[in-house]
């Protein structure tokens, strides 16, 4: 039986950060990346590193290749949702979107769609494998859940759960699919000044006639970890994400389980005609799904 290859011990941060004078504080560690909390250029600038240290059980070429189209794939979905492009190292050249019309998101291909609801990509170096975005304040929406008093009305907990389905809509118009949506993997942030959040929703819904965005549960919410997401406009593939989140949804608060059917309510409306033959292409994978779990 072949060995599990080895843990290895945290890494020295790689280049420039390995001799910076900025604190690191160690945030995530996961089988493909380190998650450090740090500042960008000035103490006033906080950040995320995200780093894909080297594997060293995987062939150096093919290490190295994975590693560089991991981190442009992540940085490219990124920069097309904010809308913002940035310097990149590895060569200097600006990191731009491929893909910049009939994508499903609009004569722009989605570029600048979720303004404000995802971090703004500051910096990266492919070949190095790290990646820098904005820092972003307040708790996750799994401890948000968590946290909220259980005897206060329940419209607060459907508000929320409305906004994350919106929010989803959003991105998967944009032509992007998250692939690991949880509720560990978006943010609540306090909430800001105009031009944040829920201008960034309104912005997208008053272009297809929608106006009407409601407050929130204590906060915006961000989509993070973009770390396994594609481009794509498929109705599958967007069903599947669904069903992620709805999994997902269902294991870490099963209180809140059968109030779920608003996050797909939401979803539907944000996402007009499209949604509704995602939402039917839900079922089916729900029936896979079922089948799956039979059959083991």
């Amino acid at each position: 039986m072949a060995q599990p290859p080895p843990q290895q011990p945290l890494r020295t941060l790689p280049p420039p950060f390995n001799t910076s004078a900025e604190s690191f504080e160690l945030i995530a560690q996961g089988a493909e990346s380190l998650l450090y909390r740090t500042t960008f250029l000035s103490p006033a600038q906080p950040a995320a590193l995200k780093v894909r240290p080297q594997k060293t059980w995987r062939h150096p070429t093919l290490d190295k290749r994975l590693t560089r189209q991991r981190v442009l794939a992540e940085a490219r979905v990124l920069v097309k949702l904010s809308g913002e492009g940035i310097v990149a190292g590895g060569g200097g050249r600006k990191v731009k979107d491929p893909k910049k019309k009939n994508d499903g998101g609009g004569d722009n291909g989605g570029v600048g769609a979720l303004r404000g609801l995802v971090p703004a990509v500051l910096a990266l170096d492919w070949e190095r494998g790290w990646l820098v975005t904005e820092w972003i304040d307040g708790v996750t929406v799994k401890l948000g859940i968590y946290q909220r008093d259980l005897a206060a009305d329940e419209g607060v907990l459907r508000g929320l759960l409305g906004r994350i389905g919106r929010v989803v809509g959003l991105l998967h118009l944009a032509g992007v699919v998250h692939g690991d949506l949880t509720t560990s993997n978006m943010m609540l942030r306090p909430t800001r000044t105009p031009g944040t959040n829920a201008d960034a929703m309104a912005r997208a819904e008053e272009e297809r006639g929608e106006v009407e965005v409601e407050g929130g549960l204590e906060g915006d919410i961000v989509l993070i970890d973009f770390g396994l997401a594609t481009q794509s406009v498929s109705d599958e593939d967007r069903a599947v994400d669904l069903y992620v989140l709805e999994r997902a949804f269902g294991s870490t608060h099963p209180k809140e389980e059968g109030q779920f059917d608003e996050v797909l309510k939401a979803y539907g409306e944000s996402m007009g005609k499209p949604g509704k033959v995602v939402l039917r292409r839900l079922e089916d994978v729900r029936m896979r799904g079922r089948k799956k779990s039979m059959l083991g």
